[in-house]
């Protein structure tokens, strides 16, 4: 299983807008040959002073993926270049970590 953690950060005040192209995109992704998990998440409030937050311009995608395979092809797949066309220009950085089990 290959995990992968992708922290989008937006241009100020264009998180909502990016998240509205991300989940009209996710049934796609869901349906995707090994596709496990993929969904976004954000800041959880009230958590206190253990918490280091990301910030209300940014939010991690948390997918799981059964090979290094199924995410090459999830990657090269017409759905994502198209969600990618459509917020390229919201976007101001992506940090992609992409992570094995440790076991």
């Amino acid at each position: 299983m290959i995990h992968v953690l992708a922290i989008i950060t937006t241009k100020p005040g264009m998180r909502e807008a990016v998240l509205e192209a991300f989940r009209a995109n996710m049934p796609a992704v869901h349906a995707e040959e090994g596709c496990i998990e993929y969904g976004p998440a954000i800041d959880a409030e009230g958590i206190g002073a253990i918490q280091t937050k990301l910030g209300p311009d940014s939010f991690v995608v948390v997918e799981k993926w059964e090979s290094p395979a199924h995410l090459a092809a999830h990657a090269a797949a017409p759905h994502m270049a198209a969600y990618g066309a459509k917020v390229r220009e919201m976007i101001a950085s992506r940090v992609i970590h992409v992570l094995s089990p440790a076991g």
